[in-house]
């Protein structure tokens, strides 16, 4: 059988999270139209009589600015650098940049077989898609490229059929059940940091860590589930409190909505919102929030 694993890398935003959910089948990675949303690599397996891919969601490139960005770089890299094959996505709405150009030079340097993904074809002007291939095409190193619609689904079975043609033969990666390598709690609180990157506007987001103090099922069911939202000045816990707890009462319901669907039972939320200023310059905060090098990826600061 063909089994093996696939690095998903690209610009940040440019929908790597998104592509993944819909090859795996299941949502494995919390999705928003802001960069940043990624930042583990997080494993998204398919499995079926015939094959099995992991796909390696990995953080979205771009300017790293604190030490949190630079760990999330450097996971990306590495990942490629270890993987069967090479996902390469290009936001094709935004068309395609030197950044974009510049970034798949870079990864098809390392010589793992490359493909691209070309996304987002629904929403960008037909007419622009011949060039910007063409583009792409002129690369060494591609092997090939794929326009595809995850929203839409369009070419979804047909960019699958062409990584499997460059994934080897072997057993199973992972439990053929599984279809991540990610915890329940963890998915818990991922749900919890895309809402409020839905909600909230500019820095305040990514500047934002979950921890989850509790995560227990009562013998009815019901999940008892509480946890801290950590930011990084007063000022921005004000805005994520809103007046009178309005703003967090509201994210915590869009939060909790979403919770009960991903585990099929009620959920009783209870959500506190703390600082600690430029956490994601502190290596001992960062290894407590879960972004140690370890499950980012390898690399020193």
């Amino acid at each position: 059988m063909k089994s093996g694993t696939v690095a998903v890398v690209g610009r940040a935003n440019a929908g790597k999270s998104t592509l993944v959910n819909v090859l795996v089948g299941e949502k494995v990675a919390i999705v928003s139209p802001k960069p940043q949303t990624t930042r583990d690599r997080i494993y998204g397996v398919l499995t079926t009589d015939g094959y099995q891919i992991v796909f390696e969601d990995t953080p979205g490139i771009y300017k790293a600015q604190t030490v949190l960005n630079s760990r999330m770089q450097r996971a990306a890299e590495s990942t490629a650098k270890e993987t069967d094959v090479i996902l390469f996505v290009v936001d094709g709405h935004t068309g395609l940049k030197d950044e974009d150009l510049n970034l798949a030079r870079k990864f098809a340097k390392i010589g793992a077989p490359m493909v691209v993904a070309f996304t987002k074809t629904d929403i960008m002007p037909k007419e622009n898609i011949p060039e910007e291939l063409v583009k792409l095409a002129e690369i060494e190193g591609i092997d090939e490229i794929v326009p595809v619609s995850a929203r839409k689904g369009r070419n979804v079975k047909e960019l699958l059929e062409v990584l499997l043609k460059y994934l080897p033969e072997g057993d199973y990666v992972f439990d053929p059940n599984a279809i991540s390598d990610k915890s329940e709690k963890f998915m818990i609180a991922e749900i919890m940091r895309e809402k409020i990157l839905l909600k909230y506007d500019r820095e305040i987001p990514h500047g934002v860590a979950i921890t989850v103090n509790e995560f227990s099922q009562r013998k009815n069911g019901i999940y008892d589930i509480s946890l801290d939202i950590v930011c990084e000045k007063e000022n921005h816990k004000a805005i994520l409190i809103g007046k009178q707890g309005k703003a967090l009462k509201e994210v915590s319901s869009f939060a909790r909505e979403s919770m009960e669907k991903f585990l099929e039972a009620k959920v009783f939320l209870t959500t506190y919102v703390k600082v600690k200023e430029n956490w994601r310059d502190r290596a001992n905060l960062l290894k407590e929030y879960g972004y140690s090098n370890d499950n980012l990826g390898s690399g020193n600061d």
